[in-house]
């Protein structure tokens, strides 16, 4: 990788060999201000990269902790626009990845999308539900506007769909480690070691080029997120965090991020 490497290359490549803890946090919950605050608290406890989830009325891949977040947030007064403004104003010095349903883009406008996310200081975009390859025009406006569009592989995920998925892969590929919505789980997939090495097989690149695997979907303590990073190249958090978010405030969120930030790095 080039000096000149887009923000997201360029963390892995600072990473080296070490794992990269994702924390995932829908923006405006519980409110804006604190929504602010732990954005900035979370990128400062040991994030690598941190996913901003857009709240949206549907979100059907996303089980009961993100839902309740997401409705908070929107009555909170969230739109697409705010969660921009919510991003600069953090300012982090972490790549940010805007996490998104298609539905609020296609309102906003994709490429006034592409370009004011980029203005406002983020890195990527994963747009949960466009499959890869469905519509060129939408995955041009992100990705000719300096964004990495990340791309998102289940379990059942073919070996055909897994080759056009990792073509066109830019900044990670999103592994979501098991079937169903998003929560907290008892324990890691046990078959999550060999998912991703299928992934790593089905590579276009060649070895050193091969874009990283972060693996997400059910990792909620920090023994479970050191199992994925012994499997995968980063680990993402979601509604564990969320879920100490609501108990325990920006400190309890904080916390728990600083402990899955030291058994990611181990």
């Amino acid at each position: 990788m080039s000096e000149n490497a887009p923000p997201i290359a360029s963390r892995w490549r600072a990473l080296g060999t070490s794992r990269a803890l994702i924390p995932y946090l829908t923006a405006g919950f519980p409110t804006p201000r604190a929504s602010l605050e732990a954005l900035r608290r979370v990128a400062a406890a040991g994030a690598d990269f941190v996913e901003v989830g857009v709240p949206f009325s549907d979100p059907l891949a996303d089980g009961p902790t993100i839902q309740r977040t997401t409705q908070t947030a929107l009555e909170q007064g969230m739109t697409v626009a705010r969660v921009l403004e919510l991003v600069h104003a953090a300012a982090l010095d972490v790549p940010v990845i805007i996490m998104t349903y298609l539905n609020p883009v296609l309102a906003y406008g994709v490429p006034r999308f592409a370009q004011d996310a980029r203005a406002a200081g983020a890195a990527g975009a994963l747009l949960t539900d466009l499959p890869a390859g469905a519509d060129p025009e939408v995955e041009r406006a992100v990705t000719t506007n300096g964004l990495d569009l990340i791309r998102l592989v289940a379990p059942t995920t073919d070996d055909r769909r897994l080759k056009t998925a990792l073509s066109g892969a830019t900044g990670f590929v999103y592994l979501i480690s098991r079937l169903g919505v998003t929560g907290a789980r008892a324990d890691a997939p046990p078959d999550l070691e060999a998912q991703v090495k299928r992934i790593r097989a089905a590579s276009p690149a060649p070895p050193a080029a091969r874009v990283p695997v972060a693996v997400g979907f059910g990792i909620s303590t920090p023994a479970q997120a050191a199992a994925a990073a012994r499997a995968a190249d980063g680990v993402v958090v979601g509604s564990a965090l969320m879920d100490a978010l609501a108990t325990g405030g920006v400190s309890g969120a904080e916390r728990l991020t600083r402990e899955l930030a030291a058994a990611v790095h181990a």
